[in-house]
């Protein structure tokens, strides 16, 4: 999720920060081994992520916090590095301590936002978040969190200003805003504007997120980068809960470590930036109003997903298909209630030549777009285009 301004300072600067990440934090007596207060990331002379909150010179809070990170454990049982990760955040919220921690998580190249609760008796994690893009999670400048009292946000020292999804702006102390109203299941915008640092001299006015809503479930990461603002258009309307599902386009590609599925992670399929949807046309079943369908496409971690949203124009339910990689053919399983069906979609020309199994009805056929029946059992599909011929498979599997 870093910005393409930040991409650049880091491919030149890479080296040098790498070197400069695994110096000693500027906290007094913090032992060696403990993690650092602050993050030794820097933007020219800027640093972006200072220690922050009453607790970050407490000695004894950092230990403590330090001891619960080393214990926790990603969902493949990795460990964090400690020397190359940061307290971002430790003070009192809503009366009782909050730690925020930037963890790198080396075996699966991995960072993640660890937010820790306790006090005297001990800190553990409560709340674990993936960031899934391949960059560093302290490239980001506005980060989530999430308390009893609501959606906070933590920002770097590049954000001069954050404006909520209620078009205000959202004061903030030692960099954690007040609380945000969040719906669960809905997408909702978060502004920031950056001030003019070295790798941004003239600062910016509007760095889009969207926020994928408070019920999102960990590790999912809930803040998408919005750059155009097609992610708000694409995910108008629709339920964020039921796209984050493991049916649903973001949450139905699993995660595969090694050879093994890993469904406690973050799924393969879960966006990052780069939401966006265009009408593919209208069907009519049984008669009824036309419905529209939808692709939506988006990137993520492991590339370029897409999937189908099929809307009825009389107001009914929404329905969507899981998510398919980026493909010549593309097919998607819609499970519309009392008639589910494929899509298939692919770029038309002269050259592509689509195929379908015996007695397949066509309810749709149009260059680069048909609809049929799902099959009752697996049927295959293909797509002739210049010299090579893409199958696909779709129905109820056995």
């Amino acid at each position: 999720m870093a910005s393409a301004r930040w991409r650049g300072v880091a491919a030149t600067g890479l080296s040098s920060l790498l070197v400069a990440v695994t110096a000693c934090g500027p906290v007094a007596e913090r032992r060696p081994q403990d993690l650092r207060v602050g993050y030794d990331s820097m933007d020219g002379s800027l640093t972006v992520w200072p220690p922050r909150g009453s607790l970050a010179g407490d000695a004894a809070t950092t230990a403590a916090v330090t001891e619960a990170v080393r214990e926790w454990r990603s969902p493949v049982d990795d460990r964090v590095h400690v020397p190359s990760s940061g307290i971002l955040f430790s003070g009192e919220v809503e009366g009782v301590p909050l730690v925020l921690v930037a963890a790198s998580v080396p075996g699966q190249a991995a960072s993640w936002l660890l937010q820790l609760h306790g006090g005297d008796g001990g800190y553990e994690v409560s709340q674990a978040t993936e960031y899934t893009d391949p960059g560093y999670l302290v490239y980001s400048d506005v980060l989530p969190v999430q308390t009893a009292e609501g959606r906070r946000y933590l920002t770097s020292e590049r954000v001069r200003r954050l404006v909520g999804p209620d078009g205000r702006p959202v004061p903030a102390t030692d960099g954690l805003t007040d609380p945000v109203e969040v719906p669960q299941c809905e997408a909702v915008p978060v502004t920031a504007t950056l001030r003019s640092t070295e790798s941004l001299p003239r600062g910016r006015a509007t760095d889009r997120l969207l926020d994928l809503g408070t019920g999102t479930a960990n590790p999912r990461y809930p803040l998408v980068r919005d750059d155009s603002g097609s992610g708000r258009r694409a995910l108008a309307e629709l339920d964020t809960c039921a796209l984050a599902g493991e049916d649903g386009p973001f949450g139905s590609v699993t995660r595969r470590v090694g050879d093994r599925d890993t469904p406690d992670s973050v799924p393969a399929s879960w966006p990052k930036a780069k939401v966006a949807v265009r009408t593919l046309g209208e069907l009519a079943l049984g008669g009824g109003e036309p419905a529209e369908l939808e692709q939506l496409t988006w990137e993520t971690a492991d590339g370029t997903m897409t999937a189908l949203v099929y809307r009825p124009a009389d107001g009914g339910q929404t329905v969507l298909s899981p998510a398919d990689r980026t493909n010549p053919l593309q097919v998607y399983e819609l499970p519309v209630p009392g008639q589910p069906l494929v899509v298939l979609s692919w770029r038309a020309t002269k050259d592509t030549t689509l195929s379908v199994p015996p007695d397949t009805t066509r309810l749709l056929d149009r260059p680069g777009l048909v609809v049929a029946p799902l099959p009752e059992r697996s049927e295959t599909f293909s797509l002739a285009a210049d010299d090579k011929t893409h199958y696909r498979s779709a129905g109820h599997r056995r």
